[in-house]
């Protein structure tokens, strides 16, 4: 069901502070706090002695204490106190994880650990780039298995019909959809040529009249997203040729963290090519896009239980294509992580 070797977005920077901050992710308890350096540490949330979760606890210097007994660990998961103990047991450890601080982000590799490179963290270009804006989602859960999500933002033409007041125009309805695969992803993307905006970006494109637009929609392995929008006067688009000097471009990154097969967090932030320092524009693309993301979500939410309970197979569409690549590359990606990671099956004596 999951990748195990890739970076997940485990909580933004700010949620973790002086106490202990737990974590549900790909099915797996964990607890999340920070050093007196200010370092994040990640730990397995059970305590060794009677599995009481660590959060539960209090964070003492760069150690956790459980609640319960006092048994005390460090943030590699040594155990460094067993109170009322001569000597501490070997095997009164817990699993420490890799994290990461990036973007306002705390990233955590769930698998081998040896294996994690931060370099592999999903890239945000223009991050830091003075010209442009950002303003930053919140979070929040879906009901939903987090490939329903994948699905979605692979999907440009649910939005003629999810986001009729935000996102959506009439070319959105009709105009093919194109894919390109790559070995870290998928792009669902095209050109709608001389149509009109839509109306969450009407009101911040420096030209008047229709446009022509370009919805680039690429979700990378396992679950994060980059959701381009690019806006330029119409018929100005020429394959090859820059865009037009009053182009509109916002960047929107999505990151979806699996709690477990039935739920899926959600953390996301968007960039802008204009008004670096407008925190009005910011609050109100932050207010609008999460007005959107609602309307997924009820959605996507009503998907999950539709295809749980279906009782007829379901239908795939051309519009498919994308996801269902994205899909069936995933899962080879997992099915030879998993046969890595099996014991050899010793060979029977003749």
């Amino acid at each position: 069901m999951f990748l195990k070797n890739a970076w997940y977005v485990a909580a933004w920077d700010h949620e973790v502070r002086d106490g202990l901050l737990p974590v549900r992710l790909l099915g797996e308890n964990i607890v999340l706090y920070r050093r007196r350096d200010g370092a994040v540490a990640a730990l397995e949330d059970a305590c060794p002695h009677r599995k009481l979760p660590l959060s539960m606890g209090r964070v003492k210097g760069d150690d956790v204490e459980c609640g319960y007994h006092g048994l005390t660990f460090d943030g590699t998961g040594t155990c460094t106190r067993v109170p009322g103990a001569e000597r501490i047991p070997h095997v009164a450890r817990v699993r420490s994880y890799p994290i990461h601080e990036r973007y306002g982000l705390l990233w955590i590799w769930m698998g081998e650990a040896e294996k994690a490179d931060p370099a592999e963290i999903f890239q945000v270009e223009h991050w830091g780039d003075p010209a442009w804006g950002i303003n930053r989602g919140e979070s929040m859960v879906l009901d939903c298995n987090y490939l329903y999500m994948t699905d979605n933002l692979l999907d440009p033409s649910h939005v003629a019909w999810v986001h009729q007041s935000s996102f959506a125009s009439s070319a959105c309805e009709e105009t093919p959809l194109e894919t390109t695969v790559a070995p870290n992803g998928v792009t669902v993307w095209r050109w709608m040529i001389d149509s009109e905006p839509a109306p969450f970006y009407a009101p911040f494109l420096k030209f008047s009249g229709n446009c022509d637009r370009k919805q680039h929609y690429e979700v990378r392995y396992p679950s994060n997203a980059i959701i381009k929008a690019i806006f330029v006067p119409a018929n100005s688009y020429r394959e090859g040729e820059p865009l037009h000097e009053d182009v509109f471009l916002m960047d929107s990154y999505n990151f979806m963290t699996p709690v477990d097969e039935n739920h899926t967090k959600y953390y996301w932030f968007q960039m802008r090519n204009f008004a670096p320092d407008d925190a009005e524009v910011s609050a109100r693309f932050a207010k609008s896009v999460r007005g959107a993301f609602e309307e997924d979500k009820l959605v996507l939410e009503a998907v999950h239980q539709g295809m749980a309970n279906k009782q007829t197979p379901n239908l795939d569409l051309k519009i498919d294509v994308g996801p269902l690549r994205f899909r069936r590359r995933l899962q080879q990606m997992i099915e030879a992580e998993r046969a890595a990671l099996a014991p050899a099956t010793p060979v029977a004596a003749e």
